[in-house]
């Protein structure tokens, strides 16, 4: 008897949860709990030092919001074997009635203050909001004519005041008093993120709106004059479209044709976070694994969340943590980030998980030893255009093997110290924001970025789209043997310096610009850039080092540029340094096969070919 007890001290049972199940059960399979909360609770009652579990039962799982702090270390939160449990931030919708002529609503289930809706799941897809107009942006008047003086340079030139924040000029004729400023809200484009705010009053006779709080730049910086309302009645301009009216705390949708709102599965999403691991910098939680859940549903609240949509936290969240696992998860139709991280964390892994379907952005996951690896990451920053596939940084850190598409601003934002971002498969990103790229480096010390394959990246104008992009105080970084296709900024280098880019192989069919503006001390070798129209170095005295470059112009023309800051000084025709100029006989570049036929230039240079087969998620992953 006494071995017994001390087995079972030693491995304690699993826990389950089961929608069917009921909270004063004992938890076990056969007579499971009904929430992951009251199975926390039960696991915290296990001994000290017991091997914990707690297995979800396949099914949904509405309303879910919980916190695993550090007395929850060692746990594992899991789908039972060959089960998919689906954990919502969110509440159905029922009893729906005729609203007008064309539209349903529905209560908003609360016992509390009523929530804000920013995030609609109807029959498994993500519902769009109202937006007015239907498609594009309308077009302020406002302006603001001050110089940005880089992030460096401390920003503006003049700090905006506080009226500059809070106000916007529209034109005569696209807005009026029919404006319901209790459920508007709306987004101002600046040139690399947007500021999504409330509207307080609308002044007809001044065509002035006033926001309910400050947005991240003034309207008109930049240059630029775009804007978007959500979220009022104007807005239902086609089926499937909704708003939540929050003068009655009612959601308003639009029924597609085929669609019974008796039958029809609609889930409205009211929490911001579905599973938070929350430590503190001296009792970090530790040794957490979350495995095989799909997580869905989740909202946002009301601010400017500025770059990145940084302000904004995910349906998965780790906050100082160590040693912690996310592996196998499914995060979709969400209204923030999927998977974020705050505070200190180390030793996170985010390994084999999908990610799709995100108002902001994709994993936001950093600290130190960081491990993002294998992950799929597509359709993000649906709401919030400033959001990225996989942001973050840190130090010693590895994002590996991910692939990333469908961002409407940069795939992968990764800076700080010794990271590397290594066979990636990056495409159609930069969808809608500018001066971003496929692989952007913030700040960046000794990092690498290797054997990935970025391409089909088209420029939308403002400050332009790259492949790879080393921007402000970027050093001692190596970009090398990486592809860039069909892409006609291969990189982009701003204000950095002692950075090598080599062995690369960049390909486009229109004109191939290379930029190092108020960049000094790169060095270029055995890169292989391949134009079909002309080739451009800008800035070409932020390159101090040539060596082994094949450059071929398929309209014989390179073109070498002095700048002074951002100004071009003059230009010379011309190949770089020893640049050799020839074809360099790709093998079957149609087929991604950018090794070189015999008689290749290349080869007498002695180039080797690059090898991306391997970027992208490894073969036989999810």
């Amino acid at each position: 008897m006494a071995l017994l007890s001390s087995f079972s001290l030693a491995h304690a049972a699993d826990l389950y949860v089961a929608p069917n199940g009921d909270d004063a059960n004992p938890g076990t399979r056969q007579q499971p709990f009904a929430t992951l909360d009251r199975a926390l609770a039960a696991s915290r009652a296990q001994p000290a030092g017991s091997t914990r579990r707690i297995l979800m039962r396949g099914g949904r799982y509405f309303d879910v919001s919980v916190r695993l702090g550090p007395e929850d270390s060692g746990l594992t939160v899991e789908a039972a074997p060959g089960e998919h449990p689906v954990l919502y931030g969110g509440v159905p919708l029922r009893r729906w009635k005729k609203d007008g002529d064309r539209f349903y609503s529905a209560a908003i289930p609360s016992a509390q203050k009523p929530p804000e809706v920013r995030m609609l799941e109807v029959d498994g897809a993500m519902a769009p909001r109202a937006r007015f107009p239907a498609e594009g942006t309308l077009t302020h008047e406002s302006t603001f004519d001050v110089p940005w003086m880089s992030t460096t340079g401390g920003g503006w030139k003049r700090k905006p005041t506080q009226e500059e924040l809070t106000a916007l000029q529209y034109r005569s004729g696209d807005l009026g008093p029919w404006l319901d400023t209790k459920s508007a809200e709306i987004t101002v484009y600046h040139m690399w993120d947007e500021s999504c705010v409330g509207i307080a009053s609308i002044d007809p006779d001044r065509r002035i709106l006033t926001f309910s709080s400050p947005t991240g730049h003034p309207p008109g910086a930049f240059g630029v004059k775009k804007y978007v309302l959500w979220n009022i009645r104007e807005g239902m301009t086609g089926p499937g479209r909704w708003y939540q009216d929050r003068t009655t705390n009612r959601l308003v949708y639009w029924p597609l044709p085929d669609q019974n709102m008796g039958k029809t599965d609609v889930i409205a999403a009211t929490r911001e976070t579905i599973i938070r691991l929350r430590g503190t910098s001296r009792n970090p939680v530790h040794d957490i694994t979350i495995r095989g859940l799909t997580f869905s549903a989740t909202t946002v609240p009301l601010v400017a969340a500025g770059f990145a949509a940084a302000a904004f936290d995910g349906a998965v969240s780790l906050d100082n943590t160590q040693d912690c696992t996310l592996e196998g998860l499914v995060v979709a139709r969400v209204g923030g980030h999927a998977i974020n991280t705050r505070g200190n964390c180390t030793g996170t892994r985010v390994l084999n998980c999908e990610v799709s379907n995100c108002g902001a952005g994709g994993i936001y996951v950093g600290g130190t030893h960081a491990i993002l690896e294998n992950n799929g990451v597509h359709d993000v920053g649906l709401a919030y255009p400033s959001a990225i596939g996989i942001n973050r940084g840190g130090s010693d850190c590895i994002v590996r093997h991910n692939e990333i598409h469908g961002c409407s601003y940069s795939a992968i934002n990764y800076g700080g110290e010794n990271n590397l971002i290594e066979s990636n498969l990056i495409y159609d990103c930069m969808k809608v924001l500018h001066d971003g790229a496929a692989i952007y480096l913030f700040a960046a010390k000794n990092c690498i970025i290797r054997g990935n394959v970025a391409r089909d990246i088209v420029n939308t104008g403002g400050y332009g789209a790259s492949s790879y992009y080393l921007d402000e105080r970027s050093e001692g970084c190596v970009v090398e043997n990486n592809l860039s296709l069909r892409v006609a900024w291969p990189t982009h280098n701003h204000m950095a310096k002692n950075n090598t880019v080599r062995n690369n192989v960049f390909v486009a069919p229109e004109d191939i610009r290379l930029s190092f503006p108020r960049s000094t001390d790169y060095t270029l070798e055995g890169n292989v850039i391949y134009a079909g129209g002309k080739i451009q170095i800008q800035n070409i005295d932020g390159v101090t080092a040539w060596s082994k470059n094949l450059f071929f112009s398929k309209a014989g023309k390179i073109e070498l540029l002095h700048l002074k800051d951002y100004q071009q000084t003059s230009a010379e025709p011309g190949a770089p340094g020893d640049t050799t100029v020839g074809d360099p006989l790709f093998t079957d570049p149609e087929k991604g096969d950018f090794s070189f036929k015999p008689g290749s230039p290349a080869l007498a240079l002695g180039l080797k070919p690059i090898d991306v087969s391997a970027a992208g998620r490894l073969k036989g992953s999810p």
